[in-house]
């Protein structure tokens, strides 16, 4: 029989499935208010998190002072700390709290291929609230798809896969080889796929330029929208007035083949291509409201174990 102290997984799990029944148990202004001096709290201790979200901001605001710098930190922190708060608090909300909350710009893109039938594929970044926006997603559109990375411990994914389907999202895991096949039936099927893409899970996505610096971002959003025929929107968030903000981006389109070119010359070049678009409006999007874009783990080559590229 296993005796001491709970191992750092178990202490974990308890702490995620706590807030999500403390966060709903308490007024949402007093719950901001915790989690705002929480996350004041862990930038001034510091850490190898924050270091790591003050180099990766630096990058959006080279400009920026050393002043200016902290205090994007400090505000990118109670971001990412209010973004976790209202997950927590999400499954309580009703839908008029839902779709009120949510101001959409140039929505009419993305509403009239839902509405004609027609598969979409969205590319999305770790901005905002993705999940308030999924939430969204399942009031407006009839069948949404999306991909989960893989959390450890496994019963945190658990809870967040449960999350995500108590909401009316179809989730599949990312990784599992029967992934991309069922995302390409379900949106041949007519299904919106938005799918989060800025951070490559792999280390085999297709190199762009983000901010000033060459990185990979996954190529799974164009390699869908090609082998389906669906259009591809980049879709950014952030916060604006109490509401979150959606802008649906312009649909990517697909380069022409070259005459001569092999067809998995033309498929490599266009998802790169395509991907490229997409990290264009996502970095606009970024240097707009760095304080919103919730990377806290090294992304750029310089930051990676051995300046990976």
């Amino acid at each position: 029989m296993r005796t001491g102290p709970p191992d750092r997984a178990v202490l974990t799990t308890v702490g995620f499935l706590a807030a999500w029944r403390l966060a709903r148990a308490v007024p949402e202004p007093l719950a901001h208010a915790v989690v705002d001096r929480a996350a004041d709290v862990l930038v001034r201790r510091g850490g190898p998190r924050v270091d790591q979200l003050r180099r990766n901001l630096s990058r959006a605001r080279p400009a920026a002072s050393s002043a200016e710098l902290e205090a994007l930190v400090r505000a990118g922190f109670r971001a990412y700390a209010r973004y976790w708060c209202d997950v927590f608090r999400l499954p309580a909300w009703t839908r008029v709290r839902t779709v009120g909350r949510m101001r959409v710009v140039d929505g009419d893109r993305l509403q009239d291929l839902v509405a004609a039938g027609d598969g979409v594929v969205g590319f999305l970044g770790h901005l905002g609230n993705w999940d308030h926006a999924a939430a969204w997603g399942t009031h407006v559109f009839p069948d949404i798809v999306t991909v989960a990375e893989r959390l450890r411990p496994e019963a945190v994914y658990d809870a967040f896969v449960a999350f995500r389907r108590s909401l009316g999202i179809e989730v599949l895991p990312a990784g599992d080889p029967a992934t991309f096949p069922a995302l390409v039936r379900r949106v041949r099927a007519g299904a919106f796929a938005p799918l989060l893409a800025d951070r490559d899970l792999t280390a085999t996505g297709v190199p762009v330029d983000f901010l000033g610096e060459r990185v990979r971002m996954a190529p799974g959003p164009a390699a869908l929208a090609l082998v389906t025929g669906a259009p591809l929107l980049p879709l950014t968030l952030h916060h604006e007035d109490g509401r979150q903000v959606l802008t649906v981006h312009p649909v990517v389109p697909v380069p022409p083949r070259a005459p001569g070119t092999s067809v998995r010359a033309h498929r490599d070049a266009a998802i790169a291509g395509m991907t490229q678009v997409c990290a264009d409006a996502l970095a606009a999007a970024v240097r707009a409201h760095p304080q919103e874009w919730h990377v806290l783990q090294p992304f750029f080559p310089a930051d990676l174990p051995g300046g990976r590229r």
